[in-house]
């Protein structure tokens, strides 16, 4: 067992072109090489989270489907299949080593309400604690918008930063991250570690190759962005290899590292919700001066520096901060509303519409909020 400080609360994602077949259903063979890699980890007394996709890829067969499903009710009503196959099947693995393990099923509602966030986050750290394995999925059934493009990706990048991991390791059908698109590009170079995401990174990623998963390498990106931010190491290898989890947690496997600098890593677990999960109700135009003031020097936002308001919204809700071109500048908490922000400027002076302890100023961060 590893000594107390080497123990790590991993938060690993597995996509569904890892865990299925062929044919598009749960293969048993991947599964089990899965969860004796997390077993290993649990046996060295590491904390372990697992993002699963698959609900839908395990569920389309069972449904009558020969293709995956196109349609939303379809999807929803495969996941609805395949998420109790896929969970039966994890907990009767992880009980055959002596592990319990537990469902988790969240939307983005569960996120942008900080109440419900914080709650999320309690039930997580209760299970933990007990030694339990959680096994977290979008909740496909129910939800209308994020059964598309990269949804696990992100998703596990934002439990991460929940539960204030030690590393994420998303796992996929690729070794890593490329300069280029290795499927064409047969000199496509491996990056074995970046410590920025630049825009001639994203670029030269790709989408998914995958006819069963819904990610693809942009959206990798969008979560590691996340990850970076958060202060969190993250690692992007491909499934299958022996021992890629166990490895990556000890910086000895094939793949991709991303390496939080000091100058990336700047959000505190508060800002994260800000930044990445609460969903803006209003924006505020600010003056260049008030811009200047909060980038620069992290000084508040006062009523003297509010060229407008748009939208409603009431007293502590996060709203989006535009310069006099609206562009974005950052996220914010309001002390006041926007009706009593407006009255303010026929005269009535209000100090510290937004605290500079709760203003997230840097535009690449301010970015992914909704993703």
């Amino acid at each position: 067992m590893a000594p107390d400080t080497m123990r790590k609360r991993v938060v690993i994602k597995i996509g569904s072109s890892s865990l299925t077949s062929m044919h598009g259903e749960i293969s048993r063979k991947k599964l089990e090489r899965l969860v004796d890699e997390v077993v290993h980890l649990k046996d060295d007394g590491h904390e372990v989270l697992l993002v699963s996709s698959g609900a839908v890829a395990a569920g389309y067969r069972k449904l009558g489907c020969l293709e995956r499903p196109s349609s939303l009710p379809e999807k929803q009503a495969a996941a609805s299949i395949g998420q109790g196959l896929l969970v039966e099947a994890y907990s009767e693995l992880f009980l055959s080593h002596g592990y319990v393990a537990s469902q988790i099923l969240i939307t983005r509602d569960d996120f942008s309400d900080e109440k419900r966030y914080n709650n999320v986050r309690n039930t997580i750290n209760v299970l933990l604690e007990r030694g339990i394995v959680p096994i977290i999925n979008e909740n496909d059934t129910v939800t209308i918008d994020r059964l598309k493009f990269g949804d696990n990706d992100t998703l596990s990048a934002k439990v991460a930063g929940l539960v204030n991991a030690n590393q994420l390791v998303i796992l996929s059908d690729i070794d890593g991250l490329y300069d280029d698109n290795p499927h064409t590009n047969p000199h496509a170079k491996l990056l074995e570690n970046v410590e920025e995401i630049t825009p001639e990174i994203e670029a030269g990623a790709g989408d998914s190759a995958s006819a069963v998963g819904t990610g693809g390498m942009r959206s990798k990106l969008d979560a590691f962005k996340i990850t970076m931010a958060s202060g969190i190491p993250a690692f992007l290898g491909k499934a299958g290899i022996t021992n890629i989890i166990y490895d990556s947690i000890h910086s000895k496997a094939k793949g991709t590292y991303f390496t939080p600098t000091d100058d990336s890593a700047n959000l505190d677990q508060k800002k994260q919700w800000i930044a990445f999960n609460s969903g803006p109700e209003g924006e505020i135009v600010v003056s260049n001066f008030a811009k200047d003031g909060m980038i620069e020097h992290s000084k508040c936002l006062h009523s003297d520096g509010v060229e407008h308001v748009m939208g409603y919204f009431q007293r502590g809700s996060v709203v989006r901060l535009l310069d006099a071109d609206e562009q974005e500048i950052g996220l914010g908490i309001v002390n006041y509303s926007s009706e009593e922000i407006k009255a303010s400027n026929s005269g009535e002076e209000l100090q510290r519409i937004i605290e500079k302890d709760g203003f997230v100023c840097h535009l690449e961060i301010a970015i992914p909020v909704g993703v």
